[in-house]
Protein backbone atom coordinates (compact mmCIF):
# COMPACT_ATOMS: atom_id res chain seq x y z
CA UNK A 1 0.00 0.00 0.00
CA UNK A 2 1.08 3.38 -0.84
CA UNK A 3 1.75 5.52 1.63
CA UNK A 4 0.33 9.19 1.90
CA UNK A 5 3.79 10.82 2.03
CA UNK A 6 5.13 8.60 -0.82
CA UNK A 7 5.52 9.79 -4.37
CA UNK A 8 3.44 7.33 -7.07
CA UNK A 9 5.23 4.54 -7.92
CA UNK A 10 6.34 4.95 -11.15
CA UNK A 11 6.70 1.99 -12.22
CA UNK A 12 3.07 1.12 -11.49
CA UNK A 13 2.25 3.36 -13.47
CA UNK A 14 3.54 2.18 -16.96
CA UNK A 15 7.19 5.27 -17.27
CA UNK A 16 8.57 3.68 -19.90
CA UNK A 17 11.84 5.39 -18.44
CA UNK A 18 12.07 2.67 -15.24
CA UNK A 19 14.67 0.46 -15.47
CA UNK A 20 17.07 2.90 -17.67
CA UNK A 21 19.75 4.57 -17.49
CA UNK A 22 22.26 6.29 -20.16
CA UNK A 23 25.91 5.81 -19.96
CA UNK A 24 28.86 7.32 -22.39
CA UNK A 25 26.04 8.54 -24.17
CA UNK A 26 24.47 5.78 -24.88
CA UNK A 27 20.76 3.92 -22.95
CA UNK A 28 21.33 0.98 -21.01
CA UNK A 29 18.81 -1.12 -19.45
CA UNK A 30 19.19 -2.13 -15.74
CA UNK A 31 18.92 -5.79 -14.42
CA UNK A 32 15.79 -6.25 -12.29
CA UNK A 33 16.94 -6.41 -8.57
CA UNK A 34 15.99 -8.64 -6.00
CA UNK A 35 14.77 -7.33 -3.06
CA UNK A 36 16.63 -6.05 -0.14
CA UNK A 37 18.21 -3.03 0.72
CA UNK A 38 21.39 -1.34 -1.29
CA UNK A 39 23.43 0.85 0.07
CA UNK A 40 24.82 2.52 -2.75
CA UNK A 41 28.18 5.05 -2.79
CA UNK A 42 27.82 8.14 -5.24
CA UNK A 43 30.07 10.75 -6.24
CA UNK A 44 31.71 12.94 -3.95
CA UNK A 45 32.15 15.64 -6.41
CA UNK A 46 32.92 14.77 -10.04
CA UNK A 47 29.79 12.86 -11.27
CA UNK A 48 32.01 10.82 -13.90
CA UNK A 49 33.48 8.80 -10.39
CA UNK A 50 30.23 6.87 -10.60
CA UNK A 51 30.32 3.03 -11.03
CA UNK A 52 28.35 1.26 -13.76
CA UNK A 53 26.63 -0.80 -10.98
CA UNK A 54 25.18 2.03 -9.58
CA UNK A 55 23.60 3.43 -11.97
CA UNK A 56 22.25 -0.12 -12.68
CA UNK A 57 20.91 -0.39 -8.94
CA UNK A 58 19.51 3.50 -8.78
CA UNK A 59 17.63 2.62 -12.11
CA UNK A 60 16.03 -0.64 -11.01
CA UNK A 61 15.39 0.14 -7.92
CA UNK A 62 11.72 0.89 -6.78
CA UNK A 63 13.01 3.84 -5.12
CA UNK A 64 15.52 5.80 -3.89
CA UNK A 65 16.22 6.92 -0.28
CA UNK A 66 18.31 10.32 -0.01
CA UNK A 67 18.97 12.73 2.49
CA UNK A 68 18.80 15.96 0.21
CA UNK A 69 16.26 14.72 -2.95
CA UNK A 70 17.49 18.11 -4.30
CA UNK A 71 20.95 16.95 -4.15
CA UNK A 72 20.34 13.20 -5.23
CA UNK A 73 18.15 14.14 -8.12
CA UNK A 74 20.35 16.25 -10.08
CA UNK A 75 22.85 12.59 -9.76
CA UNK A 76 20.16 11.08 -11.27
CA UNK A 77 19.13 13.52 -14.26
CA UNK A 78 22.54 13.46 -15.26
CA UNK A 79 22.08 9.99 -16.10
CA UNK A 80 18.30 10.08 -17.27
CA UNK A 81 17.37 8.00 -14.61
CA UNK A 82 13.97 8.43 -12.94
CA UNK A 83 13.62 5.94 -10.21
CA UNK A 84 11.22 7.82 -7.40
CA UNK A 85 13.09 9.58 -4.54
CA UNK A 86 11.71 9.69 -0.84
CA UNK A 87 13.60 11.36 2.26
CA UNK A 88 15.53 9.63 4.73
CA UNK A 89 17.77 11.68 6.43
CA UNK A 90 19.15 12.59 10.15
CA UNK A 91 15.52 13.98 10.71
CA UNK A 92 13.76 11.01 9.87
CA UNK A 93 11.31 9.22 12.83
CA UNK A 94 10.67 5.41 13.68
CA UNK A 95 7.87 5.77 12.14
CA UNK A 96 9.68 6.68 8.41
CA UNK A 97 11.41 3.50 9.10
CA UNK A 98 8.85 1.50 9.59
CA UNK A 99 7.29 2.87 6.25
CA UNK A 100 10.53 2.16 4.66
CA UNK A 101 10.88 -1.43 6.56
CA UNK A 102 7.51 -2.29 5.52
CA UNK A 103 7.71 -1.72 1.55
CA UNK A 104 11.33 -3.94 1.66
CA UNK A 105 9.34 -7.08 3.74
CA UNK A 106 6.69 -6.61 0.81
CA UNK A 107 9.24 -7.62 -1.36
CA UNK A 108 10.53 -3.72 -2.63
CA UNK A 109 14.27 -3.00 -3.71
CA UNK A 110 15.42 0.13 -2.17
CA UNK A 111 18.51 1.95 -2.54
CA UNK A 112 19.93 4.16 -0.12
CA UNK A 113 22.78 6.96 -0.80
CA UNK A 114 23.78 9.89 1.31
CA UNK A 115 24.29 13.30 -0.11
CA UNK A 116 28.13 12.42 -1.34
CA UNK A 117 30.28 9.79 -0.82
CA UNK A 118 29.60 6.16 0.58
CA UNK A 119 26.49 6.24 3.04
CA UNK A 120 26.77 5.22 6.91
CA UNK A 121 29.94 7.20 7.27
CA UNK A 122 28.74 10.25 9.35
CA UNK A 123 25.14 9.72 8.58
CA UNK A 124 21.99 8.17 10.00
CA UNK A 125 21.56 5.33 8.03
CA UNK A 126 22.83 2.54 9.58
CA UNK A 127 19.67 2.84 12.02
CA UNK A 128 17.87 1.30 8.83
CA UNK A 129 20.37 -0.87 7.83
CA UNK A 130 20.25 -2.11 11.81
CA UNK A 131 16.42 -2.64 11.32
CA UNK A 132 16.52 -4.10 8.17
CA UNK A 133 18.91 -7.13 9.28
CA UNK A 134 17.08 -7.60 12.68
CA UNK A 135 13.81 -8.00 10.22
CA UNK A 136 16.09 -10.53 7.54
CA UNK A 137 15.83 -8.25 4.87
CA UNK A 138 18.66 -9.09 3.10
CA UNK A 139 21.58 -5.86 2.82
CA UNK A 140 24.07 -5.91 -0.09
CA UNK A 141 26.54 -2.71 -0.53
CA UNK A 142 26.99 -1.30 -3.74
CA UNK A 143 30.59 -0.09 -3.22
CA UNK A 144 32.30 3.13 -4.77
CA UNK A 145 33.60 6.91 -3.80
CA UNK A 146 34.40 7.88 -0.27
CA UNK A 147 35.70 11.09 1.06
CA UNK A 148 37.82 9.37 3.98
CA UNK A 149 39.11 7.14 1.78
CA UNK A 150 40.36 9.49 -1.08
CA UNK A 151 41.93 11.93 1.41
CA UNK A 152 43.97 9.39 3.18
CA UNK A 153 45.79 7.75 -0.35
CA UNK A 154 46.28 11.75 -1.62
CA UNK A 155 47.74 13.06 2.18
CA UNK A 156 51.13 10.89 1.95
CA UNK A 157 50.59 10.10 5.23
CA UNK A 158 50.67 6.35 6.55
CA UNK A 159 47.58 4.22 5.18
CA UNK A 160 48.59 0.98 7.04
CA UNK A 161 46.74 1.98 10.42
CA UNK A 162 43.59 4.93 10.51
CA UNK A 163 41.03 5.98 12.66
CA UNK A 164 37.82 7.72 11.25
CA UNK A 165 36.86 9.99 13.76
CA UNK A 166 34.44 12.09 12.27
CA UNK A 167 33.07 15.84 13.49
CA UNK A 168 34.86 16.70 16.64
CA UNK A 169 32.84 19.21 19.11
CA UNK A 170 32.04 22.03 18.12
CA UNK A 171 33.12 23.86 21.58
CA UNK A 172 36.86 24.40 21.77
CA UNK A 173 37.13 22.63 25.78
CA UNK A 174 34.99 19.96 24.58
CA UNK A 175 37.04 19.86 21.34
CA UNK A 176 40.56 19.72 23.03
CA UNK A 177 39.05 16.59 26.05
CA UNK A 178 38.24 14.55 23.15
CA UNK A 179 41.78 15.54 21.05
CA UNK A 180 43.37 14.47 24.60
CA UNK A 181 41.84 11.02 23.86
CA UNK A 182 42.62 10.48 20.72
CA UNK A 183 46.38 11.37 20.90
CA UNK A 184 47.49 7.30 21.98
CA UNK A 185 45.82 6.11 18.96
CA UNK A 186 47.96 4.64 16.80
CA UNK A 187 47.79 5.82 13.18
CA UNK A 188 46.72 8.39 11.17
CA UNK A 189 43.49 10.59 12.38
CA UNK A 190 41.11 11.54 9.56
CA UNK A 191 38.30 14.18 10.90
CA UNK A 192 35.80 16.11 8.74
CA UNK A 193 35.35 19.76 9.52
CA UNK A 194 32.97 22.77 9.25
CA UNK A 195 35.13 25.47 7.13
CA UNK A 196 34.11 27.98 9.81
CA UNK A 197 35.63 25.80 12.73
CA UNK A 198 38.58 25.02 10.87
CA UNK A 199 41.15 27.47 11.87
CA UNK A 200 40.61 27.02 15.82
CA UNK A 201 40.18 23.13 15.19
CA UNK A 202 43.92 23.52 13.95
CA UNK A 203 44.93 24.95 16.61
CA UNK A 204 43.54 23.56 19.04
CA UNK A 205 44.96 20.41 17.75
CA UNK A 206 48.53 21.69 17.55
CA UNK A 207 48.14 22.61 21.33
CA UNK A 208 47.00 19.27 22.51
CA UNK A 209 48.78 16.82 19.85
CA UNK A 210 51.92 18.49 19.49
CA UNK A 211 53.73 19.48 15.89
CA UNK A 212 52.56 16.35 13.97
CA UNK A 213 52.57 16.65 10.11
CA UNK A 214 49.10 17.60 8.73
CA UNK A 215 46.62 17.62 5.77
CA UNK A 216 43.77 19.54 4.88
CA UNK A 217 41.99 18.36 1.95
CA UNK A 218 39.34 20.36 0.44
CA UNK A 219 36.82 20.17 -2.26
CA UNK A 220 38.24 16.56 -3.10
CA UNK A 221 37.39 15.37 -6.90
CA UNK A 222 35.75 18.95 -8.35
CA UNK A 223 37.04 21.64 -10.02
CA UNK A 224 38.81 23.57 -7.19
CA UNK A 225 40.51 20.19 -5.38
CA UNK A 226 43.35 21.57 -3.01
CA UNK A 227 45.70 19.55 -0.36
CA UNK A 228 47.58 21.49 1.81
CA UNK A 229 50.05 19.88 3.98
CA UNK A 230 52.43 20.72 6.63
CA UNK A 231 52.18 20.66 10.32
CA UNK A 232 49.13 21.00 13.03
CA UNK A 233 51.38 24.30 13.70
CA UNK A 234 52.08 25.84 10.55
CA UNK A 235 48.45 24.70 8.68
CA UNK A 236 46.66 26.59 11.92
CA UNK A 237 48.56 29.72 11.43
CA UNK A 238 48.20 30.05 7.99
CA UNK A 239 44.71 29.27 8.32
CA UNK A 240 44.32 32.10 11.06
CA UNK A 241 45.72 34.59 8.62
CA UNK A 242 43.63 33.61 5.00
CA UNK A 243 40.66 32.99 6.89
CA UNK A 244 37.96 29.88 6.61
CA UNK A 245 38.05 28.41 3.53
CA UNK A 246 34.91 27.14 1.43
CA UNK A 247 33.81 23.19 0.75
CA UNK A 248 34.17 19.74 2.35
CA UNK A 249 36.86 19.35 4.41
CA UNK A 250 38.67 16.40 5.88
CA UNK A 251 41.81 16.48 8.02
CA UNK A 252 44.37 13.84 8.24
CA UNK A 253 46.83 13.91 11.30
CA UNK A 254 49.93 11.90 10.94
CA UNK A 255 50.68 9.69 14.27
CA UNK A 256 52.90 11.05 17.17
CA UNK A 257 56.49 10.26 16.83
CA UNK A 258 58.59 8.32 18.52
CA UNK A 259 59.19 10.44 21.69
CA UNK A 260 57.91 8.01 24.03
CA UNK A 261 61.13 5.91 23.60
CA UNK A 262 64.29 5.20 24.74
CA UNK A 263 65.89 5.37 28.09
CA UNK A 264 66.85 9.04 28.11
CA UNK A 265 63.00 9.68 27.75
CA UNK A 266 61.76 7.37 30.14
CA UNK A 267 64.65 8.88 32.72
CA UNK A 268 62.99 12.61 31.97
CA UNK A 269 59.36 11.23 32.84
CA UNK A 270 60.52 9.04 36.22
CA UNK A 271 62.78 12.44 37.01
CA UNK A 272 59.66 14.89 36.49
CA UNK A 273 57.08 12.20 38.12
CA UNK A 274 59.53 12.17 41.20
CA UNK A 275 59.13 15.69 41.49
CA UNK A 276 55.40 16.19 41.32
CA UNK A 277 54.87 13.01 43.70
CA UNK A 278 56.77 15.39 46.61
CA UNK A 279 53.99 17.94 46.20
CA UNK A 280 50.94 16.02 44.82
CA UNK A 281 49.08 12.61 45.29
CA UNK A 282 49.59 10.14 42.52
CA UNK A 283 46.70 10.95 40.41
CA UNK A 284 47.57 14.30 39.94
CA UNK A 285 50.74 13.66 39.80
CA UNK A 286 50.01 11.90 36.76
CA UNK A 287 48.02 14.20 35.51
CA UNK A 288 50.69 17.09 35.89
CA UNK A 289 53.40 15.29 34.10
CA UNK A 290 50.81 13.69 31.52
CA UNK A 291 49.75 16.74 30.44
CA UNK A 292 53.28 18.15 30.39
CA UNK A 293 54.82 15.00 28.14
CA UNK A 294 51.67 14.84 26.22
CA UNK A 295 51.20 10.80 27.24
CA UNK A 296 48.12 8.97 27.76
CA UNK A 297 47.10 9.50 31.65
CA UNK A 298 46.47 6.21 32.08
CA UNK A 299 50.41 5.36 30.76
CA UNK A 300 51.72 7.86 33.03
CA UNK A 301 49.53 6.90 36.24
CA UNK A 302 50.45 3.50 35.86
CA UNK A 303 54.26 4.57 36.28
CA UNK A 304 53.48 6.76 38.89
CA UNK A 305 51.94 4.14 40.87
CA UNK A 306 55.10 2.20 40.22
CA UNK A 307 57.32 4.92 41.23
CA UNK A 308 55.90 5.47 44.32
CA UNK A 309 55.77 1.86 45.58
CA UNK A 310 59.70 1.43 44.53
CA UNK A 311 60.16 4.58 46.77
CA UNK A 312 58.03 3.65 49.62
CA UNK A 313 60.33 -0.38 49.83
CA UNK A 314 62.96 -0.68 52.20
CA UNK A 315 65.82 0.52 50.81
CA UNK A 316 63.45 2.28 47.90
CA UNK A 317 64.94 6.21 46.55
CA UNK A 318 63.83 9.06 48.40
Amino acid sequence: MTQANDPPDLKAAGNPGRGIFTAFGLAAEAEPLPPGLYVVATPIGNLKDVTFRALSVLAAADAVLAEDTRVTKRLLAHYGITTPLLTYNEHSNEAVRERMLHRLKEGQALALVSDAGTPLVSDPGYKLVQAAIAEGVPVTPIPGPSAVLTALVVSGLPTDRFFFEGFLPAKSAARRTRLAELDAIPGTLMLFEAPHRLPEMLADAAEVLGERPAVVARELTKLFETVRRGTLRTLADAFAREGPPKGEIVVLIGEAGERRGGPEADAALDAKLAAALQRHSIKDAAAIVAADFRLPKREVYARAVALSQRRDEPGGEE
